[in-house]
């Protein structure tokens, strides 16, 4: 199992050196992947500093060899499908084939959304996503794709160069396992990054039976052959790491593939901190 940094793209005084600084800091420690929210304003505070992740992660890209990055979340149906896909092959280019992007409906309280007219009603950004993921998975692998939709349209259209990765750049789906179109739209895909409940107020972890469950009811393998991802996580570490670390080899022993730990905005310091202690293996 691998294991990622999701950071937040933002908050109420973040500066954007600091977070390329983390992305670096990440392939030093250990890290397997850097995964950036993708937020239009981020969701804390009233004014906050907010960053576009494509530009963020083709900093860190530079700055390192390794580490896969994308984001974690894209809320597709408030990105054009065709603009979202130049951005991760440039990516992918820029770092010798290390991209991926993982895409949802969105987040529901996003502000970016509502301030900028894009649509909000939960069944209009479904039909969007459902459009927009076959669309971008096309885009993706660089070959001409024709597309004639409610919402897109792609006239025999390929963007080239082709990306790195063969057959194309890897595409997971987010949501909520409670949403059965989650799973649907992820089989269509390469992974998964599954959270567990829509209606708690607190964080609520999978079990590694849960996970089994999941890994069982997608497929075996993504569009390169390769293990079918299932990225689990998003949350702070734990303090006591020996319960933590036997969590993380349960839900390995189930079949994910990603560990995800989430690194809040807040004290760069303590960002630093978080990122250089490295993973739990």
């Amino acid at each position: 199992m691998r294991h990622g940094l999701e950071i937040s793209c933002g908050g109420a005084a973040v500066a954007v050196s600091t977070l390329v600084e983390l992305g670096e800091l990440a392939e030093r420690a250990g890290w397997d992947g850097v995964f950036l929210e993708d937020y239009l304003i981020h969701y804390d505070g009233d004014d906050p500093h907010t960053y576009d992740p494509w530009l963020v992660l083709a900093a860190i890209a530079g700055r390192t060899s390794r580490v896969r990055l994308g984001t974690t979340v894209t809320a597709l149906p408030r990105r054009r499908p065709a603009k979202l896909a130049r951005e991760v092959l440039t990516l992918d280019h820029l770092s010798a084939g290390r991209a991926v992007v993982a895409v949802g409906v969105g987040d529901p309280g996003d502000r970016g959304m509502a301030a900028f007219g894009e649509p909000t009603e939960a069944a209009v950004r479904a039909a969007m996503l459902d459009e927009g993921l076959d669309l971008l998975t096309g885009l993706l692998t660089g070959e001409p794709v024709r597309h004639l939709g409610t919402h897109y349209r792609a006239d025999g259209v390929a963007l080239r160069p082709a990306p790195v990765q063969s057959p194309r750049v890897p595409v997971w789906v987010g949501g909520s396992t409670q949403a059965g179109a989650v799973r649907r739209r992820a089989a269509r895909a390469d992974g998964i990054v599954p959270y567990k409940l829509t209606d708690t107020d607190g964080w609520s972890d999978f079990t590694a039976e849960e996970v089994a469950d999941l890994v069982a009811a997608l497929p075996a393998t993504r569009a390169d052959g390769q293990p079918f991802d299932v990225a689990i996580g998003g949350r702070r570490r734990r303090p006591d790491e020996r319960a933590e670390r036997a969590y993380l080899e349960e839900i390995a022993a189930a079949g994910a593939t990603w560990w995800l730990e989430f690194i809040p905005a807040g004290d760069p310091a303590a960002q630093r901190a978080a990122v250089a202690r490295g993973p739990l293996r």
